[in-house]
């Protein structure tokens, strides 16, 4: 005849491991998360050095093509100015931020979209 302390215990027990198996994965995939968003600023910070050299490799090409100390980095400032405009003008645009949503969604969420897929082909194998 089973015992209910007996029953209980392994109720217990799998719970408890449940509760372990859980904890892992939200573990994991914070740390995947973390380390993703990590990358995003090394990149960010990357790509505003590439920008921040070629800027002034132009400018400094405009101001001989000028002849002109300075109007080599008002052109340069301008364009930059126009590309603000262009940002204002558009930021309320759904489908702009759409645009930006979708793409850090699949930046960041990119490792658990990978995992969901796999599993749901082993599923389906």
């Amino acid at each position: 005849m089973l015992k209910i302390g007996e029953i209980v215990q392994t109720v217990k027990g799998i719970i408890e491991a449940r509760i372990g198996i859980v904890k892992q994965e939200i573990q994991d995939e914070f740390v995947g998360i973390l380390s993703r968003l990590i990358l995003l600023v090394v990149i960010g910070s990357m790509l505003m050095l590439v920008f921040l050299f070629l800027s002034l490799s132009l400018a400094f090409f405009l101001s001989q093509v000028t002849k002109s100390p300075y109007m080599g980095f008002l052109i340069v400032a301008l364009l930059y100015f126009l590309v603000v405009l262009a940002m204002i003008v558009t930021r309320d645009s759904l489908r702009t931020q759409q645009r930006v949503e979708r793409m850090l969604k699949n930046f960041i969420f990119k490792v658990k979209l990978k995992r969901e897929q796999e599993e749901n082909e082993q599923e389906i194998g």
